[in-house]
């Protein structure tokens, strides 16, 4: 649930994005026999920052600040019934080696304890599954806005294919064919929090 994490699902995400003739509102590829497809005859390509688009689009950020603090609050809740659970089996122990506890006072209060492990393993499966779902539901949204946003963008551009350049996945290119700033650009200004989105990016 940590940063990195959230960053690599994201970037695992935008690393699949190329649109092939953006003229249409979703990128498809042509399945047409070899000789029924036509080569364009100038091939325009460009590339976008992964890295940059992370740090830079507004609705990263804004995604990635709800995602840490729900990470957080669930740490900080399966941390505190952890800690319960801890003591309560210190403090049982402690009392049976001080014989305080019949036979089956033991065995009630063990099973008991029992109960309140499998119940907090539980727990933190729902958690992590609900967690989960978050972030894919975060990724989706990421891939459709930065797809939507490119169709539209690509219909007066008209590249044959624009690329995503995460680390070193592209051995090289050239700067000249870098539209990273422009595309952060559109994307920032086509951006409009949900309600939602903006009451929870704004509670401290």
């Amino acid at each position: 649930m940590k940063k990195t994490i959230l960053k690599t699902s994201a970037v695992a995400v935008l690393a699949m994005l190329a649109l092939a003739s953006c003229n249409k509102s979703n990128p498809q590829v042509d399945e047409k026999s070899g000789n029924d497809q036509k080569a364009p005859t100038e091939l325009k390509i460009a590339y976008v920052e992964v890295d940059s688009i992370m740090s830079q689009y507004k609705f990263c950020k804004d995604y990635s600040q709800i995602l840490q603090k729900k990470g957080q609050n669930i740490q900080n809740t399966l941390g505190f019934k952890q800690q319960q659970l801890q003591a309560a089996a210190a403090n049982f122990q402690q009392k049976v080696q001080q014989n305080a506890y019949t036979r089956e006072q033991a065995e009630a209060i063990q099973a008991g304890l029992q109960r309140q492990n499998s119940d907090l393993q539980a727990l933190n499966q729902r958690l992590s599954s609900e967690f989960q779902t978050e972030t894919d539901k975060y990724n989706k949204a990421l891939r459709d806005s930065i797809q939507n946003f490119l169709a539209k963008y690509n219909k007066d551009k008209k590249y044959t294919l624009i690329l995503s350049k995460a680390g070193d996945n592209l051995l090289y290119a050239d700067k000249a064919y870098d539209i990273t700033s422009e595309v952060i650009a559109g994307l920032n200004k086509a951006y409009k929090p949900a309600p939602a989105m903006k009451a929870a990016t704004e509670k401290k």
